[in-house]
């Protein structure tokens, strides 16, 4: 998709997103991720500021979405969460830092837009200072045969209105990555991932996949 009409689709979602956060929408999922971020912080995609709820105290934010008006939104979520935060408008794809400048990097709802995600968790590796953090909250397809099924057949619809996939593989979008997982927990038949991730500095680069088992990854906790 155009990239400045996918950016055009957020701005016009930014009251959507606005909304959705002051109702706390995946409060349980983001507090439980949030809340673990320390140190300085890169939170991608920052929409209309979500997360800023959950930090935890003494966290330095550098926040990036490429929509001006959900940036506007995010502001004004920082103010109200009083946290410390400076605002980037960037495609995530196109913008880059320097190595080892974050000790967390944050991503939620996010990878279903990127174009090459893989890619994108290539820099986040990159960006991550070696023992630091990458907290992730995406959706992607279900193991369910059903609901996968469903979001297959509801995709093209789905990106043409909202500008995202609904049905990318997370898990195999993780294991060609080059991040390390450390924890994982999986919600609404496999749909919605939560992970705690560290970078692995010494496949930066690599073509190989990577062989990594998720022995928690297939288990469909409804909690929520």
């Amino acid at each position: 998709m155009d990239k400045e009409k996918l950016i055009r689709k957020f701005d016009n979602q930014s009251r959507v997103y606005e909304m959705r956060r002051k109702k706390q929408t995946e409060r349980i999922w983001r507090e439980k991720l949030i809340g673990s971020a320390k140190g300085k912080v890169l939170e991608v995609a920052v929409g209309a500021g979500a997360n800023f709820h959950f930090y935890p105290p003494n966290v330095d934010v550098t926040a990036v979405d490429f929509s001006d008006a959900m940036l506007s939104k995010a502001k004004e979520s920082a103010i109200a969460s009083n946290v410390q935060a400076t605002f980037i408008q960037s495609d995530i794809e196109s913008i880059s830092f320097p190595e080892n400048s974050f000790d967390t990097i944050v991503s939620t709802l996010s990878f279903c837009g990127y174009e090459h995600p893989v890619k994108v968790l290539e820099s986040f590796c990159r960006w991550c200072k070696p023992g630091g953090q990458i907290l992730l909250m995406e959706h992607g397809l279900s193991s369910n045969r059903l609901i996968g099924s469903s979001q297959k057949i509801i995709e093209p619809i789905f990106l043409r209105i909202v500008g995202c996939h609904l049905d990318r593989n997370m898990i195999t979008i993780f294991q060609q990555s080059p991040i390390h997982i450390d924890h994982m927990e999986r919600y609404k038949f496999n749909t919605v991932h939560l992970v705690w991730a560290s970078p692995n500095k010494g496949r930066l680069g690599s073509t190989a996949s990577a062989s990594i088992s998720f022995p928690w990854a297939f288990r469909d906790t409804e909690e929520e």
